[in-house]
């Protein structure tokens, strides 16, 4: 059974003392690919390093909404440069809106849009942080279908939304990933979104090291070995065995990164 972790920070220092023993982890859980989520443009040699030393990590680039007042005159510069490249940069973000804590709700629409734009003209997926702010996203998503008359790729990671919600990105064209939040005891609207999300649009992650997934709830750090429990929350709630939705969710995230097994 083969698994590919669509959203990693292995970046962070909570892997730097053990980062051999997790690869070692994942790759027994039969992770294959993972994709590496950027959170600033501080991040970028980071990233890139790990990437260049496992040739199963691919990476975004980009700007968290949280961190959308860091954005300046240069920063679009910086994404566009190493995105065009660096042959495994494979999406940009992650980005999006994020109204759950922020109050900059207009520099970050701002940064959204520019990043988009970087997208667009780089023909890569965007990763999509959203969160309490699923209306304005459609929205802007639906106006830059409007206006350049063309939709963007993508994929709406960490989903926490309702099904109605889901639908509106499904209608645009978009991905949909679910991370340890689904085994959640409480997780109800969470479930039912993955329950009715289009076969060919459906995505694991672990957002690690965020968000450890029952049974590893306990443990403060997730890693990309845990994509199983989650992968096997959503075959459960889907009424699948979890080697199809291993499959399926393989080929969907090799399909929307340009990622080859």
């Amino acid at each position: 059974m083969q698994l590919i972790d669509t959203h990693v920070h292995l970046n962070f220092d909570t892997f730097q003392p053990d980062l051999a023993s997790v690869r070692s982890r994942w790759q027994e859980a039969g992770v294959v690919r993972l994709v590496h989520s950027c959170v600033e443009p501080s991040e970028f040699a980071s990233i890139q390093s790990l990437a260049h030393q496992f040739p199963e990590l691919s990476f975004a680039v980009g700007l968290h909404p949280l961190d959308a007042e860091q954005w300046q005159s240069e920063t679009a510069e910086q994404i566009q440069s190493l995105a065009s490249s660096e042959p495994k940069v494979v999406a940009i973000g992650e980005m999006g809106l994020d109204f759950y804590k922020a109050e900059n709700s207009e520099q970050q629409r701002l940064v959204f849009a520019a990043q988009l734009e970087i997208a667009s003209e780089l023909n890569l997926p965007v990763i999509i942080h959203c969160r309490d702010a699923a209306i304005e996203v459609r929205e802007i998503l639906q106006k830059w279908r409007d206006i350049k008359g063309e939709k963007v790729r993508g994929v709406m990671h960490c989903w926490g939304g309702t099904p109605e919600e889901t639908q509106w990105f499904l209608d645009l064209g978009f991905y949909i990933s679910f991370s340890g939040t689904v085994t959640f005891k409480n997780a109800k609207a969470i479930q039912a979104s993955a329950a009715m999300v289009r076969s060919d649009r459906l995505l694991v992650e672990t957002d690690c090291p965020f968000l450890s997934p029952v049974p590893k709830r306990g443990e403060k750090r997730n890693e990309p070995a845990n994509v199983r429990y989650v992968a096997e929350q959503v075959a459960h709630l889907r009424g699948e065995t979890v080697q199809a939705i291993a499959a399926q969710t393989t080929k969907n995230a090799c399909e929307l990164f340009g990622l080859v097994l």
